[in-house]
């Protein structure tokens, strides 16, 4: 299985490819789409989807994992997650994949096994984890880890569907195949 794990943000949006084979999880790349703040939001937007139409061209992943909005400090900081978050899902619905959430807490207790984690102990534990030579920035360790959150809850003898019932932990949709 090969997925394409994204942690969202308009000026630093980490992703990662992750491929499981066997019970061998191996990172095959991960980087963050730096936006500088003269770039206009429409102009991070064009980066963010380009950045991953790309890397689901070169990877050809099987799924989408994203971090779920839950909580926000601003309705401004929710329509601008919310668009960066946007870009994500269409360059994934338009290749067919589908798609599943992960919300912070759920994603920080599956890699460091605390839900209050802070980002430099899931970076630390994400290279420990994968046995990277080098820490990952913190966009992108947040990718990473929702991507084991996703790989591991699909290895879950619980399915999906009753682990969303039970914990409402992970949501699923499926997009539509592109004609």
């Amino acid at each position: 299985m090969r997925i394409l794990a994204v942690d969202p943000s308009l000026r630093g949006t980490g992703f990662a490819i992750l491929e499981e084979i066997g019970t061998r999880t191996r990172c095959l790349e991960y980087s963050v789409v730096k936006n500088p703040p003269s770039l206009s939001q429409e102009g991070c937007l064009v980066a963010i989807y380009e950045a991953l139409s790309a890397a689901i061209e070169r990877h050809q992943p099987t799924a989408l994992a994203i971090e779920k909005v839950i909580f926000v400090q601003s309705y401004a900081t929710a329509i601008i997650l919310g668009a960066a978050r946007g870009v994500a899902v269409l360059a994934a619905a338009q290749k067919g994949l589908p798609i599943h959430e992960y919300p912070p807490k759920r994603v920080k207790q599956a890699v460091v096994g605390k839900g209050s984690a802070a980002k430099d102990q899931v970076a630390f534990m994400i290279r420990a984890l994968l046995g990277l030579t080098e820490t990952p920035p913190s966009d992108a360790a947040d990718a990473i880890a929702i991507g084991l959150t996703h790989l591991r809850t699909v290895a879950s003898p619980v399915s999906k569907s009753n682990l969303a019932a039970l914990a409402g932990l992970t949501t699923s949709t499926t997009s539509p195949r592109r004609k």
